[in-house]
């Protein structure tokens, strides 16, 4: 086979897998998880337990385990299978269901990418209509023209930097991750001296207090209505299942398939404890806080209104920054969804069809106000594409059947067990649904069922004839010619790091002293902590940028 040339420093490995020289190290994976899921859609889940009524003891313990259990999807299930054929799920899918089914995956989805990363994009522009006075957005559709002309320019920044691919998210993810988690953290301790006048604490300066304060104004175990709050075994599996098509449903075979290993699964500890756990907390407590602070209902006061009343302008910032690190991902794992539909489609001309249509969808505030609830359902909805891949990447040759068992059966375009099998398992969803089991528990049996139906037809259709050895993957025969900027380290980089550090420090200094501080001065201090915040912010993305650069040139 003669040897293609890539020219493009970027080349994305659309169709074909990522050859070895174009893998990536460990701080692009951590950064890409910490920058995804350290969102702005943290700020809604964070503040949607306290409104549900979680208790503190269910919240702290429940997402732990939650979280661990996602962590063990990315690192046994995702992981492996994308560092194993260097392919997206979407051209992988392709092989084993064949075009039919793999046009009905990636549509799916496509759409509901669009809908989440709309999420993303509308929360972002609940940030940016601050300055301009633009009243906060929580019905079903804008009622505010200039909110409109927000979401659209901050989709078309986007979607520039989603055509940009992988390796730049990561780059941008890298700056921002630092700071953005920073920012919760700092959120919450400015409000907690509120916090704890309001329920009676005072002081707030052990964790003994902190979890009294808890328990009797952030998670009180009963709605707002005083009803009964959401449970141990609720919270948990929430935090299991909010990435379910990412990691047990494989659509983030399309970031391991840089990996060099399977260890790398465990980066995703960046997005899921630092982001699932740290930052949902974290943004519970600065929500309860901020509702104290303006006089309002939680559920009035839209993620920019939380981080202004907590942070000033650089809250706005933060909710901007996190709409952008999680929404830029998502409209590139659309686009190269929507790619492995089409016959020669341009993954760049595609991501930009995908943020016109994600840009539009984010007009629209609804699609974050029933978020929580939309997250468990595209997750069930994405993952038995998933569990099918799973049964025939690694259960099949355990058996003795073979793999992409269609195409040596020359059947065509239509694998019909993987399309019976993932029809299954949504009606099974969908009777237990009725049965009266809550939407966060419906994974297991969902993906189990999908497997198990998959594998006794595919038996009986043609995996286990003519029984040979497993088809190895074809590795793609490309010779890059990139340049190269590489140049000696003179200690400039350390310095810009060093910087980069003490900023960040400075950030949490003025956190920490209004936390300490108590309620002595505290309008003062919170005054001067929104004034000037925002002078080691800038100090860190400019030294944090340059860090970034130098260590890429090296």
């Amino acid at each position: 086979m003669a040897e293609a040339v890539i020219l493009e420093a970027h080349y994305e490995f659309d169709r074909e897998p990522v050859s070895d020289g174009r893998l990536l190290g460990p701080g692009h994976f951590a950064a890409s998880f910490a920058g995804e899921h350290v969102a702005a859609t943290e700020f809604v889940i964070g503040a949607s337990f306290v409104s549900w009524g979680a208790a503190i003891g269910d919240v702290f313990v429940g997402l732990a385990v939650g979280n661990l259990l996602a962590v063990l999807n990315w690192t046994l299930l995702c992981a492996p299978v994308a560092v194993d054929t260097r392919l997206t799920l979407y051209w992988y899918l392709r092989r084993i269901g064949g075009p039919a089914v793999t046009a009905v995956a990636n549509i799916l989805n496509a759409l509901l990418y669009c809908v989440l990363a709309g999420a993303m994009i509308t929360v972002a522009a609940s940030a940016v209509r601050i300055p301009f006075g633009i009243p906060a957005q929580t019905g079903l559709y804008p009622t505010d023209a200039r909110f409109v002309l927000v979401v659209t320019a901050i989709g078309g920044l986007v979607t520039w930097l989603a055509i940009a691919g992988f390796q730049r998210l990561a780059d941008f993810a890298m700056v921002c991750a630092p700071w953005m988690f920073l920012m919760f953290l700092v959120g919450a301790l400015a409000v907690l001296p509120r916090l704890g006048e309001a329920a009676g604490v005072g002081a707030v300066s052990s964790l003994g207090e902190f979890w009294r304060m808890g328990e009797s104004a952030i998670w009180t175990g009963r709605t707002p209505d005083g009803g009964p709050g959401l449970s141990f075994w609720h919270v948990a599996a929430f935090a299991w299942v909010c990435n379910l098509a990412m990691n047990a449903g494989l659509s983030d075979m399309a970031l391991f398939r840089y990996a060099p290993n399977v260890r790398y699964g465990l980066f995703s500890i960046f997005g899921t404890f630092l982001g699932h756990y740290v930052a949902w907390i974290a943004a519970g407590v600065m929500g309860a806080g901020a509702a104290v602070l303006m006089g309002n209902s939680l559920t009035e006061i839209d993620s920019g209104g939380v981080a202004h009343a907590a942070l000033g302008w650089a809250g706005v910032l933060a909710v901007v920054i996190a709409g952008w690190t999680t929404s830029n991902p998502t409209i590139y794992r659309a686009g190269l969804a929507l790619q492995a539909v089409t016959r020669n489609g341009s993954r760049t001309r595609i991501t930009l069809a995908v943020g016109v249509v994600t840009t539009v969808i984010a007009c629209f505030p609804f699609v974050f106000s029933r978020l929580l609830d939309f997250v468990g359902v595209y997750g069930l909805v994405l993952c038995p594409a998933g569990a099918i891949v799973l049964t025939e990447h690694w259960l099949f040759p355990m058996l003795g059947w073979r793999r992409y068992w269609l195409e040596a059966e020359g059947r065509g375009a239509l694998n019909v067990p993987a399309l019976v099998a993932w029809l299954s398992s949504m009606i099974v969803a969908f009777g237990l649904h009725l049965a009266g089991v809550h939407l966060f528990f419906l994974f297991v049996p969902t993906y189990v069922a999908a497997g198990a139906v998959y594998a006794v037809l595919a038996s009986r259709t043609g995996a286990r004839k003519n029984i040979s050895a497993v088809t190895p993957t074809v590795r793609p025969t490309l010779s890059y010619a990139v340049a190269s900027s590489r140049r000696p380290n003179h200690g400039r980089d350390r310095l810009w790091g060093a910087i980069a550090v003490a900023a960040l420090g400075a950030c949490f200094w003025l956190g920490l002293r209004i936390a300490l501080g108590g309620l002595d001065g505290y309008v003062e201090n919170h005054a001067a902590l929104k004034s000037w915040l925002g002078w080691p912010t800038l100090v860190y993305f400019v030294a944090g940028t340059l860090f970034v650069r130098g260590r890429k040139q090296r």
